[in-house]
């Protein structure tokens, strides 16, 4: 690995993720049925925001995107809960994980770590605090623009299998996850 992976990494974990890999593109394994989620309106974000369907564009063109790079870096998060219910307690573990994930694209670009890489996180992009899609305009900050790993219809559960890390972290618990995909060359 290269020093500025290692130092991404070494990065990562001074901001307290719970887990995180080196992935190869091909343990990425893409299933359409975790994007009828975001068809379902599980989050409350389906034909609201520029980064969730369907504005952000159709599964097999994400899937195109995604495949262009050659690796990825995947991290997770895991938040407490005070029970299964608690649904402000998940809002702000997503929350605070996203803040984790705007750090770590801060400091991939000021240490252009990666050549290019595609950022994805869990849930819709929240960088602006009302999006403008709403509002009917184009997106304002396209380069701070995240889709979802949803979106993209990653099967999270087998990608975090193939690298060893847990899905299912407690009881009572909410795991969040990112994955960078990057190329270095």
């Amino acid at each position: 690995m290269s020093s500025g992976i290692d130092d991404l990494m070494s990065f990562l974990k001074s901001l307290g993720v719970d887990q995180l890999a080196i992935i190869a593109k091909e343990d990425i394994q893409f299933n359409k049925d975790f994007r009828l989620q975001c068809e379902q309106n599980s989050c409350g974000s389906y034909n609201k925001n520029w980064m969730c369907p369907p504005a952000v564009g159709s599964i097999d063109e994400l899937k195109e995107k995604a495949l262009k790079f050659k690796q990825g870096l995947l991290f997770q998060t895991v938040y407490q809960l005070e029970d299964s219910f608690d649904y402000e307690g998940m809002q702000e573990g997503i929350e605070e994980h996203t803040k984790i994930l705007r750090k770590v694209l801060d400091n991939i670009k000021s240490t252009g770590a990666f050549k290019e890489f595609l950022p994805l996180n869990v849930g819709p992009c929240t960088y602006c605090g009302r999006c403008a899609f709403l509002d009917s305009q184009e997106c304002r900050f396209p380069e701070e623009a995240v889709f979802s790993v949803e979106a993209c219809g990653i099967d999270v559960m087998a990608l975090e299998k193939s690298c060893g890390m847990s899905y299912n972290n407690g009881k009572n618990t909410i795991s969040c996850i990112s994955l960078i995909l990057f190329n270095l060359d």
